[in-house]
């Protein structure tokens, strides 16, 4: 899956923008971009970054694999670029609200969404159990995304 960046001269006018936030864009925001552009790629732009971007997590990257999802090349991303250069339509944040320095705003956003979802880079255990929480996030965030599209 080629990774997009923000192309402000040269955005689809006809497709609103989707933007999915988190606080490393590590993993969370990584499956919704990647769900999202599969799911309905034809209907939206679609992008994610985080306020402190740190690399894909490997767990991330293998799980969205098992659906057939091919997320190796995408990189992480800092919220900053995308900063009065996209008209977003949907601001999504994926993070609880309680968590550290999760993002709560972001500006100029058409429609902010609070679709919070556990941080399974924070769950200690063996790598099967940790696995195990990954695609239970991964699940549910399909899940919501397939609920918002038919809503």
């Amino acid at each position: 899956m080629k990774e997009k960046t923000p192309q402000p001269s040269q955005p689809n006018k006809e497709k609103p923008i989707v933007l999915f936030i988190c606080r490393h864009n590590t993993c969370r925001s990584q499956m919704a971009e990647a769900i999202l552009r599969h799911e309905a790629g034809d209907r939206f732009e679609v992008f994610s970054c985080g306020l402190e971007s740190r690399p894909v997590h490997r767990f991330t990257v293998e799980v969205m694999k098992e659906i057939g999802l091919d997320i190796s090349q995408q990189k992480s991303k800092d919220f900053r670029p995308y900063l009065g250069q996209l008209s977003v339509s949907f601001a999504i944040f994926v993070c609880h609200m309680d968590e550290d320095q999760c993002p709560k705003l972001f500006p100029f956003a058409l429609q902010h969404l609070r679709w919070p979802f556990q941080d399974p880079t924070t769950v200690a255990g063996t790598d099967e159990e940790q696995l195990a929480v990954f695609r239970r996030v991964r699940d549910e965030i399909r899940d919501k995304i397939r609920e918002w599209l038919n809503h």
